[in-house]
């Protein structure tokens, strides 16, 4: 076969592409995957900083493979609702939460996934189907906190000798207190314990609470671990030392500024563990499709400076 040179240099250009390397996959611009989490209003907070080292532990690095939208609100749900429907605006790959900011997150997206990195009882909040199977778009990590609720009385009753008289206190706009509540009063009535329950809803209340409990007796109380307790900790510390109610929360960081005495999960595990949730989602996990967590780390913290400062604790 005869071959022109124009031919020839056809021939040629054809063999180079052959012989040419297939573009890898790193040469070709990796998807970013845009992650919305609310509430945060404070990116260094330690527990969104644990979610975004479980991040990075997956090989997340935020501007190359993924990039995180963080919108802050206070705990009215109205607000957390407007900033859940700002993310899913955007829209986001996947929208990850906490506490009431869950049921707000739902409320804005029946498509996009949500995942919960710690919620009290997702089964009252009716966020879940059931812990195995979830159903719908939401997933996450249970607190357990209708289960750890007799735990708690039943540490406090234990350190406070000839304790007769306990109170509870608690945010009634969370649903899925109420269970721990019929807890506690179950619990409580086994040891021959009176019990009094104290709603709180904002605030300025707390004052008040901790008045009502000093009047009637109360030699000790129980503080249910809402979002907006958690952000009043110090406050609410410092009034039960000021009152010399010996008191039990849920978590270190209530006794970490004062609190006495602390039960529950290790949050900075769970919220790492929410990336892992994260990254199946991204990968093509459904939600429907991963069950309920429950935590499997719990830790006591009892704060000695105030323990001692206490003369009724044993």
């Amino acid at each position: 076969m005869r071959v022109t040179g124009i031919g020839l240099i056809c021939l040629l250009l054809m063999v180079t592409g052959l012989l040419a390397p297939l573009p890898t996959s790193a040469q070709r611009p990796e998807k970013i995957s845009r992650i919305g989490v609310l509430p945060a209003c404070n990116r260094t907070d330690p527990h969104w900083a644990a979610f975004q080292q479980g991040l990075r532990d997956l090989g997340y690095v935020d501007g190359q493979n993924m990039r995180i939208e963080y919108r802050c609100s206070d705990l009215e749900h109205e607000k957390l609702l407007a900033m859940a429907a700002e993310l899913v605006r955007l829209p986001v790959d996947v929208l990850v939460t906490a506490g009431p900011g869950a049921v707000a997150a739902k409320q804005a997206t029946m498509t996009i996934p949500i995942v919960f990195a710690v919620v009290a009882d997702p089964l009252s909040e009716r966020l879940v189907a059931s812990l195995a199977r979830p159903g719908g778009n939401v997933t996450g990590q249970s607190l357990m906190g209708t289960d750890l609720a007799a735990k708690r009385m039943q540490l406090l009753a234990e350190m406070v000798p000839g304790l007769r008289r306990l109170a509870v206190l608690w945010n009634p706009a969370r649903p899925s207190f109420a269970s721990q509540v019929q807890e506690i009063y179950t619990a409580s009535a086994s040891r021959g314990l009176s019990l009094d329950v104290l709603e709180v809803r904002s605030p300025p209340e707390f004052d008040h609470a901790f008045r009502t409990m000093g009047d009637t007796g109360v030699g000790a109380a129980i503080l249910l671990d809402d979002a907006m307790f958690h952000q009043e900790r110090t406050r609410l510390t410092t009034l039960a030392v000021q009152r010399q109610i010996p008191a039990i929360y849920g978590h270190r960081d209530y006794a970490e500024v004062g609190g006495l005495l602390s039960y529950g999960p290790h949050f900075p595990t769970l919220f790492r563990r929410a990336a892992i949730f994260v990254d199946k989602i991204l990968k093509g996990a459904k939600p429907e499709d991963l069950p309920v967590e429950q935590p499997t780390k719990f830790e006591l913290v009892l704060n000695l400076n105030t323990a001692q400062a206490d003369e009724v604790i044993e």
